[in-house]
């Protein structure tokens, strides 16, 4: 998983939200929502428990945690209504 790449995650208390990678180490990726996980404060997720949408961010939805949350809503109404 690449940065700025929006996930769902599958396993653990935010199964089912969506999210953005905004980082990785050697074993975990780290996901942020802009409203739990904050930009400042990201979720460190397993990989194996993070499901792909295919989508990217642009670098303008990074600007802040109500700009992430935005695009994440977009990106929820073109996943949920196709």
């Amino acid at each position: 998983m690449t940065g700025r790449e929006v996930v769902v995650s599958l396993r653990g208390k935010d199964k089912g939200r969506l999210g953005v990678v905004v980082g990785t180490d050697d074993r975990f990726v780290y996901v942020c929502d802009g409203k739990k996980h904050r930009l400042n404060k990201p979720k460190r997720k397993n990989p194996r428990h993070l499901g792909p949408l295919g989508v990217t961010l642009p670098e303008a939805a990074f600007t802040g945690d109500a700009g992430l949350r935005r695009a994440l809503a977009r990106v929820r109404d073109t996943v949920t209504h196709d």
